[in-house]
């Protein structure tokens, strides 16, 4: 007997059915291959029946609700196609999909889908392999139907039963063994219990136990590796920051020296400019008191020419205010004569519109006289013809009149003659009977 497991149901839909069904075996397989394998004590071969039969479980998995591929001779249905699309989506799997493709002896797509499994089983990479591939359920959607195993929360609870796997050591050797013809069925004798299977249940329960904590154990050393892979790409991250740091650090330093020497000639030359304005403020203070002892001397002279200079400023600016009277008449004579500029350039530009205009109007005229001209003489030229064509006309009228008078000519001949035979006919006959008279009257009329 099954371990209850398995759904059979009229009533639930035939898809889900087989999804509980196929998580059902999968948890059956995943659970008696753990158990097997470490009771067993060594690591496992392709001969292992309860490694084969897990094989057959995640095959049947993986095949439910794909997608029918059109090929170029027939229909194409395998699990090798989304297994494919794993290299793109985690890049360690690209040595397997290498190691797969250049695996001698495989010629269909499911032999090269078994020999993954296999390889992704030795490597203890299946889940995290299977885990990328689910997640990515509108890349999946190309493979399987919305209803298929994969695309629901059983493919995922499968996929977390896989990381279990990995406490299992497998020596598969997929080189040399026939994977193209192999036919997967599973077999459920070996998940039925037994009495002894149900006496052993507290060594089951230990194994459990340690198949936890070796689970917790490998888990916690895989958390402990990613975190000291991104401690180191943290530490060569930080690194090159602090080669960055010194090197700008060394520019900043030269940058100092260049600059304290630039101050220090700075400030020598600032000492030089001082001394020297300070002997020119001198030599300028001496020529200031000479000016301004002159000044005083010349104030007078100077007083008498600001009267002067200020009278002529008056005149001068009444003076200006006399042009600017004119200036400001000539402006607005200006601005009169612009208008009236204006108003003769819009004149000038109307006439010369209406000039065009006629001047359009008269090539009109001259293109029509000509296409009227040419017109007159494509007619007289075609009433030529006509007459022509009348002339020749006449005289074939002629000539057939001629024609029908010598016919009725020839038929009056002929009638004549024709009744001249039939009155010899009616002489020379020794007895004449009523039908030959009224036959020869026939033909004389």
């Amino acid at each position: 007997m099954l371990d209850s497991f398995l759904v059979f149901s009229a009533t639930k839909d035939p898809t889900a059915v087989e999804r509980a069904n196929l998580l059902n075996m999968a948890k059956l397989s995943i659970k008696g291959l753990i158990e097997s394998a470490l009771s067993f004590g060594r690591t496992l071969d392709s001969d292992y029946p309860p490694l084969q039969q897990f094989f057959v479980v995640m095959e049947h998995c993986l095949k439910h609700g794909l997608k029918v591929r059109k090929s170029f001779l027939s229909y194409n249905k395998t699990i090798w196609g989304p297994l494919e699309l794993v290299e793109k989506l985690y890049p360690e799997a690209e040595e397997i999909g290498a190691s797969v493709r250049d695996l001698p002896g495989l010629k269909t797509p499911l032999g090269r889908a078994r020999a993954w499994l296999r390889l992704a089983l030795m490597q203890k990479k299946m889940a995290d392999y299977l885990r990328c591939l689910i997640i990515q359920r509108d890349l999946l959607s190309e493979f399987y139907e919305y209803h298929a195993l994969m695309m629901e929360e059983e493919g995922a609870v499968i996929v977390g039963l896989l990381v279990g796997l990995n406490v299992i050591d497998a020596n598969l050797c997929v080189k040399g063994e026939d994977l193209d013809s192999q036919v997967g069925v599973i077999d459920f004798s070996m998940y039925l219990k037994n009495e002894e299977d149900i006496g052993n249940k507290e060594r089951n329960v230990q194994i459990a136990a340690i198949l936890d904590q070796k689970n917790y154990v490998e888990e916690l050393n895989r958390q402990l590796n990613s975190t000291v892979s991104s401690l180191h790409s943290r530490v060569d991250s930080l690194e090159k920051s602090n080669t960055k740091l010194i090197e700008e650090l060394a520019i900043a330093k030269n940058n100092i020296i260049k600059l304290q020497e630039e101050n220090h000639q700075l400030r020598s030359e600032n000492k030089l400019i001082l001394m020297k304005t300070q002997q020119h403020l001198e030599v300028t203070k001496v020529d200031v008191e000479t000016e301004l002892q002159t000044y005083k001397h010349s104030r007078q002279g100077l007083d008498e020419m600001y009267n002067e200079a200020r009278r002529q400023l008056r005149d001068e600016s009444q003076l200006r205010q006399d042009v600017e009277n004119e200036l400001a008449v000539q402006v607005s004579m200006k601005h009169e004569i612009e208008l009236a500029m204006k108003l003769l350039e819009k004149d000038i530009h109307e006439k010369q519109d209406t000039l065009i205009g006629l001047r359009q109007q008269l090539e009109e005229v001259k293109a029509i006289n000509i296409e009227m001209y040419q017109k007159l003489q494509g007619s007289e030229d075609g009433l030529k013809e006509k007459n022509e064509i009348i002339a020749r006309l006449e005289e074939k009228t002629n000539k057939i009149t001629a024609a029908m008078r010598q016919l009725e000519q020839s038929d009056n001949d002929l009638l004549t003659q024709t009744r001249t035979i039939a009155m010899s006919l009616v002489k020379c006959a020794s007895s004449d009977t009523q039908d030959q008279y009224k036959l020869v009257k026939d033909i004389s009329f």
